[in-house]
């Protein structure tokens, strides 16, 4: 199991692969910011984005060698998740495994507290 920050967000093993693949793929670092954006149709929605680097007061977790960043405002949304990267019949996509989420939609973009 990948290391918690002290928030208890971890980055999995498989979104690490997935960030190493996309990284040689890039030619340069690629690091996952995830953020929490009001909207969706629980409430809640996942925001994921490429960057090359982060802000001052990003979180930064980090697997494998890959980081995913977290923004100070998401952090209390997203404490105990595991951000993971899972290839499935329906896709292949980034997801957040949220323990604080009370419901979730269909596709697991969106979710309610």
């Amino acid at each position: 199991m990948a290391p918690r920050a002290r928030s208890g967000i971890v980055l999995s093993p498989s979104a690490a692969r997935r960030l190493a693949e996309l990284t040689a793929t890039a030619g340069r670092p690629q690091m996952l910011r995830v953020a929490v954006d009001g909207g969706g149709c629980s409430g809640f929605q996942y925001r994921f984005e490429l960057v090359d680097e982060g802000a001052a007061d990003d979180l930064r977790i980090e697997t494998d060698g890959q980081a995913a960043l977290v923004d100070p405002v998401s952090i209390p949304f997203l404490k105990g998740s595991e951000i993971a990267f899972v290839d499935e019949l329906a896709g292949a996509q980034f997801v957040v495994r949220n323990p604080n989420a009370a419901s979730s939609c269909g596709c697991g973009v969106s979710f309610s507290i």
